[in-house]
């Protein structure tokens, strides 16, 4: 119970008692008020007059793009020295949030910028002003944070994509943004969104995931990790598939990390998202048409140009159009090693949305003609799925074979099944999923990958099973953060 909320009720023993029992009750009535007719926020009139007042104080400085200690300490001065000329009478605790919310409001985003700042948080899905919901460790929950109202929404959408140069408005009604962390951002506002302007933001770590991180988590075995190292550094082109949300881009960025230092990558998306730690990057992000419709700069376009950027690898965000042609161009005239993700539930599923979109390049080729480009192209498939309890899991690991008669052959090298209905020789982890194993197959490529200086021996791919312990790799969990 706020001090606000005391003296506008009736000071009688009766109404305290019913005050007292009030605020021992659930935080539900709070998540209802922005809905209620007529219920706002009690101190909404005050934030406004302190907001103006820091924002004619404080000036110009406001709109830089570096957020520099002295700024933050300059706005929460200016914040903390008008709430107290305005006299209103607070508690300490209703003091502080107030502060917190309005620098949150100036120098952040509002009332998203705690679910933001929480490293749990990996998802924010603002659906309405007053509706807001996150995701943590794959579920999804209702927070009781709320905006103000729509054009409180809208003027922080406004602010994330400007500071990309993007813009949102009637003509241009949505938009794909990022964060200066890198976090993926999407907006939609009217007339397309009947209810509202609508956020959706895929958060991205501080820290990029290793695959340290990804064996810790379980998504990976540190055997099968061992093989994905030594395929990226033997020059394999890859391809990552997986639906929506399934780690495709955090695993893209756990195996890029084994690229070498000395080698040129060109990296194209259509937000930049990807966290490489090499010096020698460079990064190309697409571009939208402007209000008059001209501009555009689509992915194949750059994949293109970056073939004149004599590039060691190239790695594409996400292959969605004509520009998997173009790709699959590249994979095949000396570009090896480069890596790519795309939309797919299984590795044969991948392999079909791949002729899909080369279709739509407007190319009139055979559809065998395809199938032998993809073939020749890709060597390896990872293929990962999203689990009903939230946990991300590498199912496949699959090697691309040639073609047998108009057919591409695969040859799983990695596997996770479910487990039997009469096996118990799995952890809670693992309960939905066996973990990934070898099949105990030899690749195909591991003369390519010996051409490249990376040599594994034939016992590294005896099933664990069968595998004795002299035959066993003595590295199989090793630091993968400071691969060598």
């Amino acid at each position: 119970m706020g001090l606000q909320d005391r003296l506008n009720r009736p000071a009688t023993n009766g109404s305290l008692a019913v005050a007292d029992a009030d605020a021992q009750t659930p935080a539900a009535p709070r998540e209802r008020a922005p809905r209620a007719s007529g219920a706002v926020d009690p101190y909404a009139e005050l934030k406004t007059r302190i907001h103006h007042a820091v924002i004619a104080t404080v000036g110009v400085e406001l709109f830089k793009q570096e957020m520099t200690e002295d700024l933050h300490e300059r706005v929460l001065r200016a914040v903390t020295e008008q709430l107290v000329l305005d006299r209103t009478p607070l508690t300490r605790e209703e003091r502080r949030q107030i502060v917190r919310e309005i620098t949150d409001d100036i120098l952040g985003y509002g009332p998203i910028e705690p679910l933001l700042r929480d490293d749990s948080v990996t998802e924010v899905m603002v659906n309405a002003f007053d509706q807001i919901y996150c995701e943590r460790a794959g579920k999804l929950e209702r927070t009781t944070a709320a905006f103000v109202d729509n054009a409180h929404l809208l003027r922080i959408i406004d602010k994330i994509v400007s500071q990309v140069g993007r813009r949102v408005d009637e003509a241009s009604p949505m938009v794909d943004a990022r964060l200066p962390d890198g976090s993926r951002v999407n907006a939609i506002i009217p007339p397309l969104a009947l209810k509202g302007p609508t956020l959706t933001i895929r958060k991205f770590s501080r820290d990029p995931y290793t695959m340290d991180d990804l064996i810790t988590f379980g998504s990976v075995s540190p055997k099968a990790a061992q093989f994905l190292a030594a395929c990226v550094k033997g020059k394999l082109n890859v391809l990552i598939s997986g639906g929506t949300g399934t780690g495709k881009t955090t695993t893209l960025n756990a195996m890029s990390a084994f690229v070498p230092d000395d080698e040129r990558i060109v990296t194209i998306e259509d937000a930049a998202e990807l966290q490489l730690q090499q010096e020698h990057v460079i990064t190309l992000e697409s571009r939208p048409p402007n209000i008059e419709g001209q501009g555009e700069v689509r992915i194949r376009e750059l994949v293109r140009n970056a073939l004149r950027m004599r590039p060691d690898r190239i790695i594409v965000g996400e292959v969605r159009g004509g520009e998997t042609l173009d790709m699959l161009q590249a994979m095949n005239t000396g570009h090896e090693g480069s890596l790519t993700t795309i939309h797919a539930n299984s590795p044969r599923d991948a392999l079909s949305r791949l002729e899909t979109l080369v279709l739509t390049a407007g190319v009139d080729l055979p559809l065998r003609a395809i199938r032998e480009q993809i073939s020749s192209a890709f060597d390896l498939l990872v293929q990962i799925s999203r689990l009903v309890d939230g946990s991300r899991r590498v199912t496949h690991i699959t090697e691309v074979l040639r073609m047998e008669s108009d057919v591409i052959t695969l040859q799983d090298v990695f596997v996770a099944k479910p487990p039997d209905e009469d096996s118990h020789q799995f952890g809670n982890r693992n309960r939905l999923m066996s973990p990934l194993t070898c099949t105990g197959l030899k690749p195909m490529f591991l003369d390519k990958m010996a051409a490249n200086g990376v040599a594994l021996h034939s016992a590294f791919f005896t099933p664990e099973d069968d595998a004795t312990p002299g035959m066993r790799d003595t590295q199989e969990t090793p630091k993968f953060g400071g691969y060598e």
